[in-house]
């Protein structure tokens, strides 16, 4: 099987909207994720920018090369859809650039912060995307239905999104903790056709502390666990993307505090063995009353 080690998961530690570049360099993250069975890593903006510091596009491909990695994820691009949004563009120069150079298989898209706009304006918006990607690089551009927001977007609108770019570089993320949240079940994916599905992360969680309100997004960026960790169906969705013939990368993407001490290699590793229990467990199913 192929596993990313997304950013979240292999950051070390790392505040986001703060410093937001890993301690770890990149040779060492390609070695132990190597070592560990992985076949690929991602890459968050701010991380890139940081890595550009001392190294060329070209010499951080090299090294993931040189160890053998073969899907390399970008991220995040949010944003996209707010006209005349200068932070945006310049970040989606960034990463269009970087995936011409690195080769990667996906960038992350989507309404990060939930913003107000509706799904027609986020499907013109993503459709324009696409279509300047296309003319500079090969990724698939991965939308990422969130749950944040006062109105966020469904699974069937995401469809949707992706559907009315139609274009072969359009496609679905689906994390199992967005979708969790979204009240979107296993079985609900089976409306999703595969050919939209570019990628799948594997994410799981905890119901929220009462007792220590956080809100949803200080929740997704800081106790997320590794999948298999927490009470979120995660076995049950990577089962229904596999039965539904799901072929591609999965990625884990565990974003927590409780992570920041935890060496490189040790992070490596239970991103390898957390993904390989949860798409090998075999699913309960409970009949209907």
């Amino acid at each position: 099987m192929d596993v990313i080690g997304t950013y979240g998961t292999l950051a070390g530690p790392v505040r986001l909207g703060h410093r937001e570049w890993s301690t770890f360099e990149w040779a060492d993250r390609c070695a132990e994720a190597s070592r560990a069975g992985l076949s690929g890593l991602g890459i968050q903006h701010g991380d890139l920018e940081h890595l550009l510091e001392t190294r060329s596009l070209t010499e951080i491909k090299q090294i993931f090369d040189d160890h053998g990695l073969r899907f390399l994820e970008l991220e995040f691009l949010t944003d996209w859809f707010i006209p005349g949004n200068a932070a945006a563009q310049q970040r989606k120069e960034l990463l269009f650039e970087a995936a011409a150079v690195l080769g990667a298989h996906h960038i992350k898209v989507g309404n990060r912060y939930g913003r107000p706009y509706s799904a027609a304006h986020l499907a013109d918006s993503y459709a324009a995307l696409c279509a300047e990607a296309a003319q500079r690089h090969d990724a698939v551009l991965a939308y990422e239905p969130m749950p944040f927001g006062v109105k966020p977007v469904t699974l069937d609108e995401a469809v949707g999104i992706v559907a009315a770019a139609g274009t072969p570089n359009a496609g679905l993320a689906l994390d199992t903790w967005d979708l969790t949240h979204l009240g979107v079940s296993p079985d609900d994916l089976r409306r999703v056709p595969l050919r939209y599905i570019a990628h799948v992360e594997l994410s799981d969680g905890v119901e929220p502390d009462p007792m220590n309100p956080i809100g949803l997004l200080l929740e997704a960026v800081t106790r997320r666990r590794f999948p298999g960790a927490g009470s979120y169906d995660v076995a049950g969705y990577a089962q229904v993307v596999s039965d539904m013939g799901y072929a591609g990368p999965w990625g884990v993407e565990v974003l927590s505090t409780e992570l920041k001490d935890v060496s490189l290699r040790s992070l490596c590793r239970r991103t390898f063995d957390s993904a390989r229990h949860v798409t090998s467990a075999p699913r309960t199913v409970v009949p209907a009353a």
